[in-house]
């Protein structure tokens, strides 16, 4: 499948559904970045959103260490780190858990990682997972399909989630993934909300369950989906033309041409 067989985001069948949305959830990498950076656009884009009223918020697979620090200079109104894993908000900069976490969790994350170097001993753990508390983390570079779908074909075996993104690969919980987040924070955070007033916007693996549309019907793939279009089981409904942060800046104004017609 291409992207080009997705449905543009410039129809009238896009129009229509950025016209009920309410609030917008993003991933981060590849989606809010350009070249692997923030850039000028981005920053006028959602203070744009803020000043609007529409809310936004991150829901990366970023670490808790990381993400509450970025928390802290963007103007969206929460984020959820580590793939749906737990969030922080600007009111409150501790962690919300959206998944129970045992004492020993990291031991038994660490486990599972050591299981898959016996088949993969180059796999390297990335620079943040000191920084994180339900996830396991390790690069994703120079790992083919078939490597991926191994790791999670033993990780589902041995009882763990995993998914990976542009970044880095995740051995998570099993329940443990983007959408469960997103609707948890949702119940707790905006439980006035319908989930088809939530646009999810991503580009990569770890962003499919937001693309399944019995969960969330309006989602949005920044253009570079496309590269991931055989290994998701869930397409987004919507595609960019531009890829990456110059597809959300595309999206944000075909949502702002919507909301004001």
């Amino acid at each position: 499948m291409t992207a080009k067989r997705l449905q543009a985001l410039a129809t009238e069948q896009g129009r229509q559904a950025l016209a009920q949305i309410r609030l917008v959830a993003t991933d981060m990498d590849g989606t809010l970045t350009q070249a692997e950076e923030f850039n000028d656009s981005l920053l006028v884009m959602l203070e744009k959103l803020q000043t609007s009223g529409m809310p936004v918020l991150i829901t990366t697979g970023r670490s808790a260490g990381w993400v509450h620090g970025l928390l802290h200079y963007l103007p969206v109104v929460l984020a959820i780190a580590e793939n749906g894993g737990l969030y922080f908000t600007k009111a409150n900069r501790y962690p919300t858990f959206l998944q129970p976490i045992a004492d020993d969790h990291r031991q038994l994350l660490l486990q599972q990682f050591n299981r898959l170097r016996q088949k993969y001993p180059q796999l390297k753990e990335s620079s943040d997972n000191p920084f994180r508390l339900t996830d396991w983390t390790f690069d994703v570079t120079g790992l083919s399909l078939e490597s991926l779908q191994w790791m999670t074909d033993n990780c589902h075996e041995n009882g763990w989630g995993f998914t990976y993104s542009t970044v880095q690969c995740h051995i998570k919980p099993l329940p443990q993934d983007k959408a469960s987040g997103l609707t948890q924070v949702i119940a707790q955070q905006f439980p006035d909300l319908a989930h088809h007033q939530v646009l999810t916007i991503g580009d990569s693996p770890n962003d499919e369950s937001m693309f399944d549309p019995a969960q969330f019907p309006n989602s949005v793939g920044v253009a570079n989906v496309s590269h991931y279009l055989d290994a998701l089981a869930h397409h987004p409904t919507f595609v960019t033309q531009a890829e990456e942060g110059q597809g959300f800046s595309e999206l944000v104004k075909a949502l702002f041409a919507a909301m004001n017609p």
